[in-house]
């Protein structure tokens, strides 16, 4: 995370060039409010670190907080709940106390992420007050990501939970900054979001220092709070405690694919709702966003230098877009396959591997079901963006849109085959590996895209190897090879996993 922070935000500094912009064309960019939604409130572009902020601040403080929270959950309900605890505190150090320093650790780390991102920042030869506070402001945010996580982790019995719970806190902030940004009537819908107020901070430009306290009030907060609710409950219990004496629940209970269903339906539900309100959203202000870079070219050249070209056209614009929802989707399937690793840890499958069911059978109906999963994700994302767009008639179909949205599949189905390998040759590390494709594949070629790489550099990545559905016709050849891809990955992971002995 530090050298993709202070990477990526040096390279961007590196690769700028002023540009003589028309006034008017500024005060217009600052005023359009599909701009201000989709890449947040336009403050100093024409400076170097007031562009790179714009590009980038959003995008690095999201990674920052996703690392955060899922960092913060794993080193403390995930040690706890695979009984790595147990014996640590059978000793002097006392449940809270344990929480509060393993807590502590990631706040040092945040504090470094954003120390490093100012100091390459000034190295790059921007305003140190500038910088200073842009680093701040990033390493606030993964602060209050990491007490985020410290504070699920006590709620909720699973890492699972804590992470979605944490996961809903991270999307619902996104959202209430791009509605803060984009619907001025509700600008102080930004005070109550961490992208909000890093966005408040306003770097190279007034540089407030306000927000970034206010942030970091509620963080140390919300670390405390961790701290307290720790001291409330028992070791391996949560606050949130399932009750004993609720009637038993054995809907598909009858097989190993319904019960992979099973446990699928819930984190569906909330990941389909988070995704399909980003994808509406969008859709909403897709005709102001195409109609201001139709009369403002300078801007739609800038657009295409950050990573999203073709914004002119509503088609272009979806297909665009529609790149970004790999991301999630593959980080979705790969922490289903994730969590099949995380029950064979916690020895939650000696007993079910134990009576008449193979091993590859419960790693086919877990892959398989988080693949259709992942095929629902995709669709409502489609569906989303069309309504949306059809709200303000902007003239996407249905059928395009749901071409659009299918366009990532080839991308999802890699992280699912790279989750598959993981998970029989390297169990620890599924969830990382997985994400692998889609994650470090777009930032990839966002940094191919910054630097103007050479054509083989960006064929590194698969986004590469999509066409821009629905503007153009599918790349099938393309799609065929990395589907091809995928499959080997998950036939060398399936014979990993016969392999090799249950939490090996």
């Amino acid at each position: 995370m530090t050298a993709v922070c202070a990477g990526l935000s040096a390279l961007v500094l590196v690769g700028y060039h002023s540009e003589a912009l028309d006034p008017a064309a500024l005060a217009a960019l600052a005023r359009n409010p599909a701009i201000r939604t989709l890449f947040g409130e336009p403050v100093a572009l024409d400076q170097a670190g007031g562009f790179t902020v714009w590009r980038t601040g959003t995008v690095l403080a999201v990674l920052l907080g996703v690392w955060a929270m899922l960092a913060a959950t794993r080193i403390t309900r995930g040690e706890e709940d695979a009984g790595r605890w147990s014996l640590l505190l059978s000793g002097r150090i006392t449940l809270p106390g344990a929480v509060r320093q393993h807590l502590g650790v990631l706040a040092v780390v945040t504090v470094l992420v954003g120390a490093a991102t100012a100091a390459a920042m000034i190295a790059a030869g921007v305003d140190v007050t500038g910088s200073v506070l842009h680093g701040s402001g990033l390493a606030v945010v993964g602060l209050f990501f990491v007490a985020v996580g410290g504070v699920t982790a006590q709620m909720f019995t699973s890492r699972s939970a804590a992470n979605g719970a944490a996961a809903a806190v991270l999307v619902v902030g996104l959202l209430m900054r791009m509605v803060g940004d984009g619907v001025p009537a509700l600008a102080w819908l930004r005070w109550l979001s961490p992208f909000g107020l890093l966005a408040l901070t306003r770097p190279f430009d007034v540089n407030r220092g306000l927000p970034v306290s206010v942030l970091a009030f509620a963080a140390v907060l919300l670390l405390a709070l961790a701290g307290r609710l720790a001291a409330r409950r028992d070791v391996g219990a949560a606050i949130l405690a399932t009750a004993g004496s609720r009637p038993a629940r054995t809907a598909l209970l009858g097989s190993v694919p319904a019960f992979a269903i099973r446990r699928t339906m819930r984190p569906l539900a909330a990941w389909s709702a988070g995704i399909g309100a980003y994808f509406l959203l969008l859709g909403l202000i897709a005709r102001s966003m195409t109609e201001f870079l139709t009369g403002n070219p300078e801007f739609a050249a800038m657009a295409a230098q950050a990573g999203f070209p073709a914004l002119g056209t509503v088609e272009g614009y979806a297909a665009t877009l529609y790149a970004l929802l790999a991301v999630p989707v593959g980080v979705f399937g790969a922490v289903r396959l994730a969590a099949v690793a995380a029950d064979e840890n916690a020895r939650r499958l000696t007993l079910l591997l134990a009576a008449p069911v193979t091993r590859l059978r419960l790693l086919a109906a877990e892959a398989a079901v988080a693949g259709c999963a992942a095929l629902v994700l995709i669709t409502a994302a489609g569906l989303a963006m069309w309504a949306g767009t059809a709200t303000v008639h902007a003239g996407l179909t249905v059928g395009d849109a749901l071409a659009g949205a299918w366009n990532v599949v080839p991308v999802v189905l890699l992280c699912l085959g790279a989750a598959v390998l993981a998970l029989g040759w390297a169990p620890r590390a599924v969830a990382a590996i997985g994400a692998l494709p889609a994650a470090a594949g777009f930032l990839w070629q966002v940094i191919a895209d910054s630097i103007d790489a050479p054509s083989w550099i960006h064929a590194l990545s698969p986004f590469a190897h999509l066409a821009a559905v629905p503007a153009t016709a599918p790349a099938w050849l393309a799609a065929s090879v990395l589907a091809g891809i995928a499959a080997a990955g998950a036939v060398a992971g399936k014979f990993g996993y016969r392999r090799r002995d249950l939490r090996a």
